[in-house]
């Protein structure tokens, strides 16, 4: 891993709030005679020129006063591209060696838009966040800053002897203006705090790029996946804002002209602080904008049939290429899909007791359960079957088994069972209905294989049998008997979490 890449994902999810591409800029400096102090903010990685000089002396890419002779201190003052909450920061001194400052500090301040740096030097109260710490030449330095809510400006101070610093990115939370009532937004821009979370591919240039403002200046600044020898689905998964009502989605492929995709298809779904990861794995996306046809080098403007609310979209080209820009207007809404969903509602209006009984209803391990109790409300079908899932993974081995001690063993008497079942019993019944017409020698079959399979691993087989003739179970239990313990419990705990989704979807008011 290279050190951009270390620092980058050091930051992930959190946008340098001081890029030129946000609209970041240096204004004003104690001196900047060796290299502009415009440099450090570029989004660009620093250069290195061997051969390049100037009348000042070596071509450096960042921001280098002239030596000092006296004890002192150079400073910069630079505006960000959008307030924010302040998380952490790289003093980059990537190709300043010998001349690289040793020590730093970094001070914050919010003041208003317009503050011009020489009122800035003068009369802000600048509240130390980082304060003096040792540079390593040549290289990231990255540090974590003190908390500073809605911070608009930033002054970089080096130490005694200077020297020079390449680029400055400042990390954080952006904290944009709130959106005026009966005015619209793109609720996918990163000034507004949208973020780009996960991507099927970004070979050649980066996700995070989609959700920058302004078009890009050259292709480089789009996102773009690599060439398939054959067609595929490439996709990009984006947290909006804030909850919105979405009517308007622009796709823009500004200078991709060979390399665009045939066409493109928008996802959404509701569910607040959803985790990254199991957006990419067959969570409940919802038609937003239905396959539609793209263009070289142009920007598309389209008309949303199903506005929502979403929290977050998915974006999937048609084939490989790139997309420069994904725009989502609308407006910011506190409704939620529970507003008007008689199971959420019945589910996060049920007292304690009632909901730990509708959950063990669904699943045994009772970790899981008191985990779904306090983690009401759900404010969306995707949220409860999301939460459902990720509270699953986090248990240990021991909860599992707990769960599997729910089930009756599938070949088995249910009416037998009803009694130690009782609360999951007419459920069992209906998911193991294959098992029903099944012709004895199936039914002893399974019953021996259930026998080897517990004696092998110490829990009984577990299969989501909807659907599943009892071959079809016999068929797979017998697989699966060759399976490596430990392998077999993360496998059985698989089915399980696909039966609790279906017990889910049954609770009812």
């Amino acid at each position: 891993m290279t050190e951009s890449t270390l620092t980058t994902a050091v930051f992930r999810g959190l946008p340098d709030l001081l890029s030129a591409n946000l609209g970041g800029r240096a204004l004003l400096c104690s001196d900047d005679f060796f290299a502009s102090m415009d440099n450090l903010v570029k989004a660009e990685e620093p250069l290195w020129d061997a051969d390049a000089y100037t009348d000042r002396g070596k071509w450096m890419d960042g921001w280098e006063p002239r030596r000092r002779r006296s004890p002192g201190l150079d400073w910069c003052i630079l505006k960000l591209g959008v307030a924010g909450d302040l998380s952490g920061v790289d003093i980059d001194t990537r190709h300043f060696l010998g001349n690289a400052p040793p020590f730093a500090t970094l001070d914050a301040v919010c003041a208003p838009e317009d503050a011009t740096g020489e009122w800035l030097r003068d009369h802000a109260d600048w509240i130390p966040v980082l304060d003096e710490v040792a540079l390593e030449r040549g290289g990231h330095n990255v540090f974590a800053l003190k908390a500073l809510a809605g911070a608009t400006h930033v002054r970089l101070c080096i130490t005694f002897p200077a020297g020079g610093v390449a680029r400055l990115r400042v990390h954080g939370q952006p904290r944009p203006r709130p959106v005026s009532a009966g005015h619209r937004a793109d609720l996918a821009s990163v000034t507004r705090g949208a973020r780009a979370l996960a991507c099927s591919d970004s070979f050649f240039s980066k996700m995070d790029n989609l959700i920058l403002p302004n078009r890009p200046a050259h292709m480089g600044q789009g996102w773009e996946t690599r060439r398939s020898p054959v067609p595929r689905l490439d996709w990009v998964t984006l947290a909006l804002s804030e909850p919105g009502l979405i009517d308007e989605i622009v796709l823009d492929t500004c200078h991709f002209k060979g390399n665009y995709p045939t066409g493109a298809r928008v996802e959404g779904l509701y569910w607040p602080g959803a985790p990254a990861h199991l957006l990419s794995q067959g969570a409940p996306w919802e038609p937003v904008l239905h396959d539609t046809p793209l263009g070289p080098d142009q920007e598309q403007a389209c008309m949303v049939p199903h506005p929502g609310p979403w929290t977050h979209l998915k974006l999937t080209i048609l084939s490989d290429g790139g997309v420069a820009r994904l725009r989502a207007y609308g407006r910011p809404t506190s409704r939620a899909p529970a507003d008007d969903d008689a199971l959420l509602q019945q589910l996060n209006g049920l007292s304690e007791a009632a909901a730990t009984e509708a959950f063990t209803r669904c699943c045994g391990a009772r970790r899981w359960v008191r985990a779904m109790v306090a983690a009401r409300p759900f404010l969306s079908r995707a949220m409860l079957f999301g939460e459902a899932e990720r509270l699953w993974w986090r248990l240990g081995d021991g909860d599992w088994r707990e769960a599997f001690t729910h089930h009756p063993r599938i070949g088995a008497d249910v009416a037998s069972l009803r009694a130690r079942f009782a609360p999951t019993a007419d459920w069992s019944s209906g998911e193991q209905a294959g098992v029903q017409g099944a012709d004895d020698a199936t039914l002893r079959a399974l019953a021996q294989g259930n026998q080897e399979y517990e004696a092998r691993y110490g829990h009984i087989f577990i299969v989501c049998a909807s659907g599943l003739s009892a071959a079809d179970m016999l068929g797979r239990l017998r697989r699966r008997l060759n399976n490596e313990a430990a392998v077999e419990l993360r496998i059985a705990a698989g089915e399980q979490a696909r039966i609790t989704r279906l017990r889910l979807e049954k609770l009812h008011p």
